[in-house]
């Protein structure tokens, strides 16, 4: 039973994109394309990483978005699914991108109080003059959140990760 719905989800995956480079896509198409969204996005909601996994191996967008500008990396942080987090970060998912709002995937987990989430998302190299439409920076988005403590661990633990072995004995000194 296993390998046949697995053939199917592959069967979906694989079919669209041949079509997907015609001059004028039809709109089945369109729905059927839309159907794997929704697929992709109900995967990374409940932390399936069999199926996220399945659509990624089949080479379908990891940072396709979904009708409300969400990607699957946000949408597994807002819901907490830690493991589906990694998952899409070490297949090359994109921790830096906006939602309509300009909130990132950190941004979501701090709404959320997901800390370990935080903690994986935090480590992405995103530009640290972000900003979201409301004008909000990272730090002043989990003040706003009652989360400014927690950022500015993440932040401590980040700057101490990156202190070379070398120089850990100077740091010793100095104390």
């Amino acid at each position: 039973m296993k390998w046949l719905r697995q053939w199917v989800l592959v069967s979906l995956l694989i079919a669209p994109y041949g079509l997907l480079h015609a001059t004028e896509p039809s709109i089945n198409t369109q729905e059927e394309y839309q159907s794997l969204i929704t697929l992709f996005f109900a995967a990374a909601r409940t932390g399936n990483n069999e199926v996220v996994e399945e659509f990624l191996a089949a080479g379908f967008p990891i940072n396709q978005r979904n009708p409300e500008s969400y990607t699957a990396l946000m949408v597994a942080a807002y819901q907490g699914n830690a493991q589906t987090v990694e998952l899409l970060l070490h297949s090359g998912a994109n921790a830096c991108l906006q939602d309509k709002r300009g909130n990132t995937a950190l941004m979501g987990a701090l709404i959320k109080r997901e800390i370990q989430i935080a903690r994986t998302l935090y480590q992405a190299e995103c530009a640290e003059d972000i900003r979201n439409k409301s004008g909000l920076s990272v730090q002043e988005f989990a003040e706003l959140y009652g989360q400014s403590e927690t950022l500015k661990m993440l932040h401590q633990e980040k700057v101490a990760a990156q202190i070379q072995p070398s120089d850990a004995w100077l740091m010793k000194i100095r104390r």
